[in-house]
């Protein structure tokens, strides 16, 4: 289970996320991406994945597809969380053993 939090902010919004980010979740965050972008093209985002338990392929491929469009901040708390934000912004590459 996936949940999905926009804490709307005139020179900041945060998209939020808490759980695994993984199947049809990880399809929802993308409809869910698609409609507020156009809302928040203009502003910087901040991408608060503290939350995220795990993230497949595809959830960390649409965290990817939103750090681009934005250049958004990520906020990472934990290694795991830190991993999947390293993942976000290409700086380590999965390993194969990995399912991201």
């Amino acid at each position: 289970m996936l949940k999905i939090s926009i804490q709307d902010d005139p020179h900041m919004p945060t998209l939020k996320l808490e759980g695994k980010l993984v199947g049809p979740w990880a399809q929802e965050l993308n409809r869910v991406w698609d409609a507020l972008e156009p809302s928040v093209a203009t502003k910087k985002l901040r991408l608060d994945i503290r939350g995220i338990t795990y993230a497949d392929k595809i959830g960390t491929r649409n965290l990817k597809k939103i750090c681009r469009s934005t250049d958004a901040e990520i906020l990472a708390d934990t290694p795991l969380t830190k991993h999947f934000a390293a993942l976000t912004m290409g700086k380590i590459e999965p390993n194969k053993h990995e399912e991201m």
